[in-house]
C-alpha cells in the first residue's frame, strides 16, 4: 500500500469507526457475528435533492441518510449540512451514535444524514427549500418509530421546524417525534440547547473527581467555539475553570491568565470572529492543540488529534466535544502519556440524551421544566461516565475502549435477544 494510501486510510472516519468496533468485539471476547453485523450500515440511502435558487436555476444537492442499526431501538442522529460531507462521514458518524446511545442506555439505534453544501452561501429561502427537499426524499424511511433526525453541523432549530412541517405534511398529521431539537414551540425540549455542552462538562466534572482532583482553578482550551464550544466554556468557567485559549474557523485567543467566555461570545457576534479579543494574542495554528491546559475540549470537526501531535498534546484531561476528533492511532499515544481522553460517546452524549427527552415528551404531550431536563441529564451523565471509568479501571484500558465495551455489551445482547445471533 502506498503512502497516500495509508494516510487516507488512517483519517477516514469509517475505517477509524470500524476499528473501534474491532478491537471492541475482540476485547469482550464476542461472536464473530457481532461484527459482522455491526460493521456497515444496515441502511444507507443517497439522495439527490433539486433546489430553485433565487435567481431561478435549479441546482441539485446530494444527501444522505444512514441508519447503522435499529436492533436496539429507532435510528437516532443528526443531519448536518456542510461542503465536506462524505459517505464515509455518515456512515461512521451512524456507527458512533449506535455506540452513544448504547452507553447512554438509550432505547435507539444510530443513524446520521448530511447534505453536501455550503449553508453559509444559501439565502433563507434557499436553505429552507433544501431542508424541505431533503426530508421529501428520506420520508420513506424515517418517523417516530423508524428513524428520527436532530441537529447537527450548520443545522438549527428552525432547520428542524421547516423538517418537521414537510414531514408531517407528507403523511397528513400531526408528528413534533419524527424530529428532535426543534423550537420550544414545536415541542422542543426546554435544556436541549445546552445538552451536548453540559454533558461535556459534567463528563469533565466527574471524570476530575474519579481521578482525585478537582476542576476548581484548572485551565481549558476550546477548539471551537461554535454552540457545544462556547457553552462548554461558559459551564466550565462557572465550575471555576479558567479559560485559557479558544479557536474558530478564523483564528483564535489566547491569554494564560484567563478570558471571560460571555465576553468572547459578544466579540464575537459583533466582529465574527474569536481573533482579537482584547488582552488576547494569537497562536499558530499548528501550536493551538498542543497548549499546556489541565483540559482540552475539542468541539470542531474529526481527525483533529493524530499521532502526528498526539506525542505534543500537554492536557492532563480530553474531552470531546465533537464527533471523532482523535483518530485511532493517537489513542494508544495519549493512554500512554497518561492522557485521559473522554470519548465522544461519552461525552458529548447529552445532546442525544436530551433528544430522547424530548422525544418521549412528544409521544406522550408531556413537557418538563428546564430545570426537571438538566437534573435528569445529570443522572445519566454521572450514571454513564462512572460506569465507564469503573470498566476502564477494571480492565486497564482507556477511555474510549471502556465506553465501546460499555456500549458493545448492550448491542450484542439486544442481537442476541432478537434471535440475529
Amino acid at each position: 500500500m502506498n503512502v497516500d494510501a495509508v494516510v487516507k486510510q488512517s483519517s477516514n472516519p469509517f475505517i477509524s469507526a470500524q476499528r473501534q468496533l474491532r478491537n471492541a468485539v475482540d476485547r469482550l471476547g464476542l461472536d464473530e457475528a457481532v461484527y459482522e453485523i455491526l460493521k456497515e450500515p444496515a441502511r444507507v440511502a443517497v439522495v439527490s435533492i433539486p433546489v430553485r435558487m433565487d435567481d431561478g436555476s435549479v441546482k441539485v444537492f446530494t444527501g444522505y441518510r444512514s441508519q447503522h442499526t435499529v436492533a436496539t431501538g429507532p435510528a437516532k442522529g443528526g443531519i448536518r449540512f456542510h461542503p465536506g460531507v462524505t459517505l464515509d462521514e455518515v456512515k461512521a458518524l451512524s456507527m458512533w451514535m449506535t455506540f452513544k446511545c448504547a452507553v447512554m442506555e438509550l432505547p435507539f439505534g444510530g443513524g446520521k444524514g448530511g447534505v453536501v453544501c455550503n449553508p453559509k452561501a444559501l439565502s433563507r429561502g434557499e436553505l429552507e427549500r433544501l431542508s424541505r427537499g431533503y426530508v421529501r426524499a428520506i420520508a420513506p424511511i424515517i418517523g417516530p418509530e423508524r428513524d428520527i433526525p436532530a441537529p447537527d453541523v450548520y443545522t438549527d432549530a428552525q432547520v428542524m421546524a421547516w423538517m418537521m412541517d414537510e414531514y408531517c405534511q407528507l403523511v397528513g398529521a400531526d408528528a413534533p417525534g419524527v424530529i428532535t431539537g426543534k423550537p420550544l414551540v414545536l415541542g422542543g425540549s426546554a435544556g436541549r440547547h445546552e445538552a451536548t455542552a453540559r454533558g461535556c462538562a459534567i463528563a469533565a466534572r466527574e471524570t476530575a473527581r474519579y481521578q482525585g482532583w478537582d476542576l476548581r482553578g484548572a485551565t481549558a482550551v476550546i477548539q471551537g467555539f461554535g454552540n457545544a464550544g462556547s457553552i462548554g466554556a461558559r459551564l466550565l468557567h462557572e465550575m471555576g475553570v479558567r479559560i485559557i485559549a479558544v479557536s474558530d474557523s478564523t483564528g483564535n485567543a489566547y491569554n494564560p491568565q484567563g478570558m471571560d467566555p460571555g465576553a468572547i461570545a459578544e466579540h464575537k457576534r459583533r466582529t465574527g470572529s474569536v481573533r482579537g479579543f482584547p488582552g488576547s494574542e494569537e497562536v499558530p495554528d499548528s501550536e493551538f492543540l498542543t497548549l499546556e491546559c489541565d483540559i482540552l475540549l475539542p468541539a470542531a470537526l474529526e481527525n483533529q488529534i493524530t499521532a502526528d501531535n498526539a506525542r505534543d498534546i500537554r492536557a492532563r484531561l480530553i474531552v470531546e466535544a465533537a464527533n471523532g476528533p482523535t483518530t485511532p492511532d493517537a489513542d494508544p499515544i495519549l493512554f500512554e502519556r497518561g492522557v485521559t481522553v473522554v470519548p465522544d460517546i461519552l461525552a458529548n452524549a447529552g445532546g442525544v440524551t436530551v433528544s430522547y427527552f424530548e422525544w418521549v415528551q412528544n409521544l406522550t404531550r408531556t413537557y418538563w421544566t428546564e430545570d426537571e431536563v438538566n437534573q435528569r441529564l445529570e443522572q445519566s451523565i454521572v450514571r454513564a461516565c462512572r460506569r465507564v471509568l469503573d470498566i476502564g479501571r477494571q480492565h486497564g484500558v482507556n477511555l474510549r475502549e471502556a465506553a465501546y465495551m460499555a456500549a458493545l455489551e448492550r448491542v450484542a445482547a439486544a442481537l442476541r435477544a432478537r434471535g440475529w445471533i
